[in-house]
């Protein structure tokens, strides 16, 4: 019997776009870390307010590549600059596909010659490892997947810890634990310091506003690791975040975290999808929201619209290169924050106590209930003009917060109307209720929104978009 994989699903579906918009995947998961430590609305203020411990050891895929043509693959899937990246050095990494859309995205980290690690979401991880065993390259690619949603009682490991230790207060902490100064760690650099006597690695980083330290190292290190950060930072404010309050960071700090992989269609395609199982995350995933379309290509999205267009060269060879260099010379969607309209959002939530089907449910603080959201922004004569993707609330700001895409005439102040809920009282996704679209009022707001984020990041992944 030959093995199903996702090319063979999506020729049984009839409809790819419909197949993901019915999937019964469930929702998204965070798992193994606590819901919340304290309560998600004093961990929201503790990123911007004193000091947090992010534990990000369980939600992201690591994928390790060794051997001599380590950096040779990377790079022929990235269309950043790989001349300069030395050991000791992170980039961000979004491979796309033949036609120049992104298949997804996270961090590579270039631990030691010939040895890397991609972490992230398991889209950007299978394309890598995908062409890491069958593409002829002298590398080995060794896969630790993410912790399970559900462990069934058995114990959870892990090759590597991750912590970040992020906010105003993040540099006194550290300097607490590591018993002096700091090494100076430049942005997206790595270095290492002492925590307990062992030597840790740490890469400069910031989610949160302000910088602070991703820090990793063996698993079973891992307990050790954490209490030695939470007892330094009781002086100090410290709060560790729960995974309610942890990925809404991104909506003050404006990173789109999960597009839709741009892999179900295109010839040049085929053989990947033909190495996807049909179980696996591209198969599984669901779509969601107010926007639909027939066709999968709608959802897809280009280094452009996702605020990476500054990080696109064409010095050397790449998957997509060809389709990216026509692309830049078109206008381009642009990434924004949209800020929700206070009164119309309490329209929504209120109609839970009414009779009948009420709008579609706004969960908190995190308000995705789909695993790539497309909820269409409307502007004057109905025209769809933007695309909210990923929504929830921000204690720090008092607003139902979401990034997105807008068309390239859309300014900065401009009031659309979101769209919120699905069609005809919602698809099959287990996520959904029945229920009413409902209208919202939305600003289209600069990205990041946290005016501290705006004004302290360097340059990059985050900031290039509408400001």
């Amino acid at each position: 019997m030959s093995r199903q994989n996702l090319e063979s699903l999506i020729q049984r579906s009839g409809n790819v776009a419909e197949m993901l918009r019915n999937s019964q995947i469930g929702a998204y998961v965070y798992p193994v870390v606590p819901s919340e430590y304290s309560n998600w609305r004093d961990e929201q203020r503790a990123w911007r307010e004193t000091a947090v411990l992010f534990d990000q050891s369980h939600h992201m895929v690591n994928l390790y590549v060794e051997g001599p043509d380590a950096l040779k693959l990377c790079s022929h899937l990235a269309f950043n600059p790989f001349a300069k990246f030395p050991v000791d050095r992170a980039k961000h990494f979004a491979p796309c596909s033949y036609d120049g859309f992104v298949v997804g995205d996270g961090i590579l980290f270039h631990l030691a010659p010939n040895e890397l690690v991609y972490v992230g979401r398991a889209p950007a991880a299978n394309w890598l490892q995908f062409h890491a065993e069958t593409g002829g390259y002298d590398v080995k690619a060794t896969r630790d997947e993410r912790s399970p949603g559900n462990p069934g009682g058995k114990a959870v490991i892990r090759s590597t810890y991750r912590f970040q230790v992020q906010g105003p207060n993040a540099t006194q902490i550290l300097e607490k634990l590591h018993g002096g100064p700091i090494p100076e760690i430049k942005f997206f650099n790595m270095g290492a310091i002492t925590i307990k006597g062992r030597k840790v690695r740490a890469l400069r980083h910031g989610m949160a506003g302000a910088p602070g330290l991703e820090i990793w190292g063996p698993y079973e290190e891992r307990e050790e690791i954490r209490a030695a950060i939470a007892d330094a930072g009781k002086d100090f404010g410290l709060v560790q975040v729960g995974n309610r309050a942890y990925a809404t960071n991104t909506l003050e700090s404006g990173w789109i975290p999960s597009p839709l992989p741009a892999v179900y269609t295109g010839d040049k395609m085929k053989a990947y999808r033909e190495w996807l199982p049909d179980t696996g995350y591209e198969a599984t995933g669901s779509i969601g929201g107010s926007f639909y379309s027939s066709n999968i290509e709608d959802y897809y999205m280009t280094p452009y619209a996702l605020g990476y267009g500054s990080f696109v060269r064409f010095d050397h060879d790449y998957i997509g290169k060809d389709a990216l260099q026509k692309l830049s010379k078109e206008p381009q969607r642009k990434k924004v924050t949209f800020a929700w309209n206070r009164e119309d959002v309490i329209k929504v939530i209120s109609s839970l106590f009414d009779e009948g089907d009420p709008y579609k449910y706004i969960e908190l603080p995190l308000s995705n209930y789909t695993s790539a959201s497309y909820d269409k922004l409307v502007g004057r004569g109905g025209k769809t003009v933007g695309l909210s993707m990923f929504s929830g609330f921000s204690y720090n700001e008092r607003s139902m917060l979401s990034l997105g895409v807008v068309d390239p005439d859309v300014e900065i102040g401009t009031e659309l109307t979101l769209m919120w809920g699905e069609e005809k009282g919602g698809s099959g996704k287990t996520t959904v209720e029945r229920h009413r679209q409902a209208e919202i009022r939305a600003v289209v707001s600069p990205v990041p929104y946290s005016k501290v984020a705006r004004e302290t990041y360097a340059e990059g992944w985050r900031t290039t978009g509408a400001r």
